[in-house]
């Protein structure tokens, strides 16, 4: 059976997601055990943390403890907060979080590639399943329909496109910031694409993983080391952190160090935070994309700084058109549907596979009869494509039956009747798989 855990940042707040994900690698282990699951593909994105599993025979009350467990939580703690999804539900789910469905900032489009890096990420750790690929796969495709059918993508923002559009107003000229990127890896990309749309020219980029060199130089940036942030952090109109870590990087004494006096405010005060006073201090906009987080809260209330994070941007994110939404939820339906009627067709593939085989055995006895007769060579070739091309034609109208029986669900009916007509022959070994 097929099984999703599901905490979003629609029911959890952000400090348990926290908690959640700094333990990803300890989970992923956990749920991967054989003896917990076939398989097991963990997607984490900075507003969502979902375990789909192939797990048959595990009751979704034994998933929610294991999870709880591995990241250390209170089984209480993570039930109030945690969606579980089982059987064809699970594929219907995974379609709307692949088309952007279910992001803060609807129809963003770097969901579908963090969908593809985490069943990639499965596959080669050796953790998916068969029944896993075909889901994530499926995924896939349906990812691409609601891009090409609808433009919801092209409508709805990455999040990062939506945070610099909440302070776009705010900057005075987008050419002239110094902005500091922090990460390297996918995110990073799509932040200093979005950046780089809306005219940023003098961006650094420091990795905590000492990835900034190599990342600087593929993307024409400047590079900065660790001895070197702190006096980064000190000119930077604006930094956007978006690298994965355990602990935040970026805390209140770092800043508390770096204030500086500067000329009138890059932007105004964001949010419920009052309107600046007439201070020479240097404003500095945060931007944090990180879960965990990267910046820690209590910067916030260092002079000068304004931070905004994933729970004041989701706070924010638009309504989409509601066209398009509702013509990409109607495409999730019926490619969910068709999953279900697909695995449920496989139902039916024991049976099929047993008569098959029954009739295979038959035919290659009589081949191997008519060969002893001594019959000449065209003869016997004509006779045995004779034989071979009636098997086939008795085979076809059982075989579409069987698999109608499968997608209605109706496969068991198709394996008693194979075993009631062939008793100790093909139908001895007919089980749904």
């Amino acid at each position: 059976m097929l099984l999703c855990l599901s905490v979003d940042h629609r029911h959890a707040d952000l400090e348990l997601l926290e908690r959640i994900e700094r333990r990803t690698e300890t989970v992923t282990a956990a749920l991967s055990d054989a003896e917990f699951a076939r398989g097991a593909v963990v997607l984490a994105t900075c507003n969502r943390f979902e375990a789909y599993l192939d797990a048959p025979g595990l009751a979704p009350e034994q998933a929610l403890d294991g999870l709880a467990r591995a990241a250390e939580l209170a089984p209480d703690e993570l039930a109030g907060v945690c969606s579980v999804h089982r059987g064809d539900a699970v594929a219907e789910h995974l379609f709307a979080v692949s088309g952007g469905l279910e992001s803060a900032a609807v129809g963003e489009g770097e969901i579908a590639g963090q969908v593809r890096r985490a069943i990639d990420a499965a596959r080669t750790s050796g953790r998916s399943s068969t029944e896993l690929e075909r889901l994530f796969q499926h995924a896939m495709v349906v990812s691409k329909q609601i891009k090409h059918r609808t433009g919801l993508q092209s409508q709805g923002r990455s999040l990062v496109q939506l945070a610099l559009a909440m302070v776009d107003s705010r900057v005075g000229d987008w050419g002239t910031a110094r902005i500091l990127l922090i990460g390297t890896g996918a995110y990073a990309g799509a932040s200093l694409a979005a950046l780089r749309s809306r005219g940023a020219q003098h961006i650094g980029v420091y990795s905590p993983s000492g990835r900034a060199e190599a990342f600087a130089a593929s993307h024409a940036l400047r590079p900065v080391t660790t001895e070197a942030l702190d006096t980064e952090l000190r000119s930077s109109d604006l930094v956007v952190a978006c690298s994965s870590m355990n602990e935040p990087l970026l805390t209140r004494d770092r800043f508390d160090e770096t204030v500086t006096e500067g000329s009138p405010p890059f932007c105004a005060r964001f949010g419920r935070l009052e309107a600046p006073a007439r201070t020479r201090i240097r404003p500095r906009l945060l931007i944090d994309m990180g879960l965990p987080r990267n910046i820690a809260p209590d910067v916030a209330s260092v002079p000068g700084v304004e931070l905004l994070d994933l729970e004041t941007i989701a706070l924010h994110a638009p309504i989409p058109e509601l066209g398009a939404e509702l013509q990409a939820r109607d495409i999730v339906r019926t490619a969910a549907a068709e999953f279900a009627a697909m695995r449920a067709e496989r139902e039916a593939v024991p049976a099929l596979r047993e008569l098959r085989s029954f009739v295979d055995e038959v035919l290659e006895d009589e081949i191997a009869r008519i060969r002893g007769r001594g019959s000449d060579g065209s003869g016997a070739a004509e006779t045995e494509a004779a034989l071979r091309h009636l098997a086939g034609r008795l085979l076809h109208r059982p075989t579409v039956r069987l698999r109608e029986l499968g997608r209605s669900g109706r496969a068991a009916e198709g394996v008693s009747a194979v075993s009631a007509l062939f008793g100790d022959g093909p139908g001895r070994a007919v089980t749904p798989e």
